[in-house]
């Protein structure tokens, strides 16, 4: 049995060396790479090799990838990279890194064409001003093929102990039992589909009710088919930190009887020790000798195979390398991935790219998918506000003046067109990105000259522009180009400029199809035909409704159809949700959730009930609350209390949180929960519209209901629960509403 390992991947390993160090220029997007490197072959003679295909072996390692370029006419092969700034200031470490994979190349072309020697060329292609730099080395195929040998040597220890670790996981999976001895009523048929699912390549879309444990119904089939489909890795995503613990549970619970790698991702804010230094080494300890204490920290991560946020944190400090960077590090190594959707479907992600980079075959899990579509919007979306660069003013360096002043008149350009305080735009601002584009390599140069870094304010300004433009690169239907006027005290006109993701489908599509069989399960995606056309579903995948364990003997579900919650009922409503919040609970004491459409209804709501019924307790959700303050708002539905807790339909408390049995008996929704009525939604409903022909479902309708089922779904968590939901507004009784609703709730409604 052989190990394959790309080319990048081999050098990775064995010839990074030194600091980490991200002060150097930051990449081109990946379209300006992808033109840069056409650029260059294209000023190639017409026998010119592009993207030449190379493989070979070395004992039991087999080593493949595809060179940038190859010209038979000077005997050279070319591996180009494209930069911004000075490349003076590229740091030696990198060069060496870039050195090795030529090299290597240049050995595989040499034996499969019978080379002697070869010149070895690394094409530097600035992308501002399109200038080639060229390092040349001629190189006899011995030396090459002495050096291929060197870093395969070097890898070769750790790819035997890999076939080793695969052979032992893959018999240790086929053969796994499942935790608990029988599946729960509904779990079984979950399981079922998500292992045909991966056996047959497909993609799935299941809809599961909460309390069936839907992770353990998707890990457990998936680690199953993983040795006869020759996985690699298998990626859970979730939304929130809770699907990731459960997702770590779950696994934990598989740990005993299978010798699995699991790692999980955290954001760099919450993994970085030294949030007060800069990301190299002479300001970071952690940065500094990085890639030389690297090895040691690896061989020791790898004896835990548990990798959770502080069992990594502890190997990272036990070898003083940064926590972050090891994880990144480890997630090549790591059988299953457990992690944010901004992993595998950011316009950057981690895992898509080492995806791509070595070829992985990967199953990939999306918990809770209903929460992917607004993620994947703004993930796809940009936003710049020319309040953010006329504060630059006072503290540009001199060399910048000039390219942000241009960047302002250009923006003075855009107002003129606006005639609303909200207005689409008919077509990209092309001479303000070309003003963007400028800003971003000046400061990009300005960077490599003065690497100590940037004023905050001048590099999230920085950060912004980078990512506009890139997105700028990428817009078509799928998104909007619009502008908002803003109210100054001054007569000086503001505005927010905003690519606005409208359908990410287009986005997700091509992350999806990259894996052998995917899974996107969640206990609210109805209509199944909305989210597949948002989230970018191939038109082969399969739709699934698994059976609810629940009865609708369980759940009272009760209209209050002569309420309405309209914006302009509201006031009229609000006696009448006292009297039926008070009613219930007179009628069945206990713990309740009741939720409405903003802060200030609910304000209003509980104001008139305080006044009415002081003896009836009740707690709040306010704004913008930590997470201290919600762990207090949950901790106060116990067993033995009684009491209401008002929250707001969509936030941190109408999904994710569970409280079976006496903590909470039922819940209240006076709401529909559609989105609020104004210019943006409205363009995003033409939007839908123009694509899908049915704008207001996909705008407001269906991401409506589905907050309102969420909720809901607070109440009965178990089979042994029973509670009471209220639906407060006249429209829950229409029929074209009530079908959407969950089908197990029955004659209830």
């Amino acid at each position: 049995m052989s190990y394959r390992v790309a080319v990048r991947a081999l050098c990775e390993f064995t010839a990074k060396q030194g600091d980490l160090d991200l002060r150097f220029t930051p990449s081109p997007t990946a379209l300006e790479g992808i033109a840069g490197h056409a650029t260059v072959t294209a000023r190639r003679g017409d026998g010119y090799e592009r993207e030449v295909t190379l493989e070979g072996t070395y004992r039991n390692l087999c080593v493949r990838g595809r060179a940038d370029g190859y010209d038979p006419t000077k005997n050279q092969l070319e591996e180009i990279k494209t930069y911004r700034g000075d490349l003076a200031r590229q740091p030696d470490n990198h060069r060496h890194l870039h050195w090795a994979q030529a090299k290597v190349y240049g050995w595989l072309l040499c034996q499969m064409r019978s080379l002697q020697s070869l010149d070895i060329a690394l094409v530097y292609f600035d992308v501002v001003s399109q200038k080639e730099t060229l390092l040349i080395e001629t190189c006899s195929a011995e030396d090459l093929q002495a050096f291929f040998e060197t870093q395969c040597q070097r890898f070769i220890v750790w790819a035997e102990q890999e076939l080793v670790h695969r052979a032992e996981r893959d018999q240790a999976l086929r053969l796994l039992t499942f935790p608990y001895g029988e599946f729960r009523r509904g779990q079984r048929q979950l399981a079922e589909a998500v292992y045909k699912a991966a056996c047959t390549g497909t993609h799935l879309m299941a809809q599961a009710p909460t309390g069936i444990g839907k992770t353990l119904a998707t890990l457990f089939p998936q680690l199953k088919a993983a040795p006869g489909q020759q996985l690699d890795k298998l990626f859970f995503l979730t939304a929130k930190t809770s699907g990731r613990q459960l997702a770590l549970d779950a696994l934990a619970s598989l740990k005993a009887s299978s010798p699995l790698r699991v790692l999980e991702l955290i954001a760099r804010d919450k993994a970085c020790e030294h949030p007060d230094k800069a990301c190299h080494g002479e300001s970071c300890p952690l940065a500094r000798g990085f890639y030389d204490r690297l090895p040691a920290a690896r061989a020791e991560a790898i004896r835990r195979p548990f990798l959770d946020q502080s069992t990594l944190r502890e190997v990272a400090v036990a070898h003083q390398v940064c926590p972050y960077y090891l994880s990144q590090e480890m997630a090549r190594w790591a059988d299953v991935v457990v992690g944010d959707y901004n992993y595998y479907f950011d316009l950057s992600a981690l895992l898509y790219s080492l995806t791509l980079v070595n070829q992985w075959r990967i199953g990939l899990m999306v918990d809770e998918a209903h929460n992917l579509l607004e993620r994947a919007r703004a993930m796809y979306s940009a936003e710049l506000d020319i309040r953010s660069f006329k504060g630059l003013r006072k503290i540009l360096p001199a060399a910048l003046k000039r390219p942000v002043e241009r960047v302002l008149r250009c923006w003075g350009d855009v107002h003129r067109l606006q005639t609303l305080s909200y207005q689409v735009q008919p077509e990209l601002p092309h001479k303000l990105l070309g003003a963007l584009q400028q800003a971003v390599s000046a400061i990009t140069e300005h960077l490599a000259e003065n690497p100590a870094g940037l004023d905050p304010a001048l590099q999230l300004v920085y950060f912004d522009a980078m990512h506009f433009c890139r997105l700028a690169e990428l817009f078509g239907d799928h998104s909007l180009f619009d502008c908002t006027l803003l109210t100054t005290r001054s007569e000086t006109r503001a505005s927010v400029l905003c690519l606005r993701n409208v359908l990410p489908a287009p986005f997700l599509k091509a992350r999806l199809l990259e894996a052998r069989s995917c899974v996107l399960f969640s206990a609210t995606l109805s209509p199944p035909r909305f989210y597949a056309d948002t989230l970018g579903l191939p038109l082969n995948h399969v739709w699934l409704d698994v059976d609810s364990p629940f009865q609708a003997e369980q759940l009272q579900v009760r209209l209050a159809r002569h309420i309405s919650t309209r914006y302009h009922d509201r006031y009229a409503s609000l006696q009448p949700i006292v009297d039926l919040l008070v009613e219930q609970f007179r009628e069945r004491p206990g713990n309740y959730l009741a939720f409405f459409s903003s802060f200030d209804y609910l304000q209003q709501v509980t104001k008139l009930l305080a006044a009415q019924h002081p003896q009836l307790p009740f707690w709040e959700q306010t704004r913008s609350m930590n997470e201290e303050a919600r762990h207090a708002f949950l901790a106060r539905f116990t067993d033995e209390s009684c009491g209401i807790g008002f929250a707001v339909l969509g936030g941190a408390f109408s999904e994710g949180i569970d409280l079976p049995g006496r903590r909470l008996i039922g819940a209240f929704v006076a709401t529909l929960g559609l989105p609020q009525v104004n210019p943006v939604n409205e363009q995003m409903k033409a939007r839908m519209d123009q694509l899908f022909g049915t704008g207001y479902d996909y705008t407001y309708l269906y991401p409506g209901l589905q907050k309102v089922v969420q909720a809901a779904g607070r109440v009965i968590r178990t089979t042994e629960d029973v509670g009471v939901v209220h639906l407060i507004d006249d429209r829950f009784a229409r029929q074209d509403i009530r079908r959407l609703l969950p089908f197990w709730w029955g004659s209830a409604i």
